[in-house]
């Protein structure tokens, strides 16, 4: 199932042979109510030939360029050039937990037992 915004369906184009990847929300409006502030409604444009992966969000205000693809997991927002691979850097380790997060321990002695992990180096690695 993909999610096409019901409040102004009128403001977002899907151009011919897209392809659009489950639970993906395509989103042309962020307000509640009356629009309340500049930039809450847009229009959305994916042009032809584009591959949306599996639950991404693309956000009011964007444009999808030909023939570009957007990597599953991904929130759009703005203008993605055609013909582009465009989505997050790959996850990777953050650090090593030394308490897990189950219901028997706190979310503060889950959080204190975070210990960031260090390179070949020694170096701390940096959190994104």
């Amino acid at each position: 199932m993909v999610y096409i915004d019901e409040l102004h369906p009128e403001a977002i184009t899907i151009g011919d042979n897209c392809a659009i990847g489950i639970r993906t929300s395509i989103i042309s409006h962020t307000y509640w109510g009356a629009r309340r502030k500049e930039g809450a409604f847009g229009d959305v444009l994916l042009e032809k030939n584009v591959y949306v992966g599996p639950h991404c969000v693309v956000m009011p205000n964007t444009r999808i360029g030909e023939g570009s693809v957007i990597i599953g997991g991904t929130v759009v927002k703005g203008n993605v050039p055609a013909r582009t691979l465009w989505g997050p850097p790959a996850a990777g380790p953050l650090g090593e937990v030394t308490v897990p997060l189950i219901w028997e321990n706190s979310y503060e002695d889950f959080l204190g037992g975070i210990r960031p992990l260090r390179d070949k180096g020694g170096s701390r690695v940096p959190r994104s």
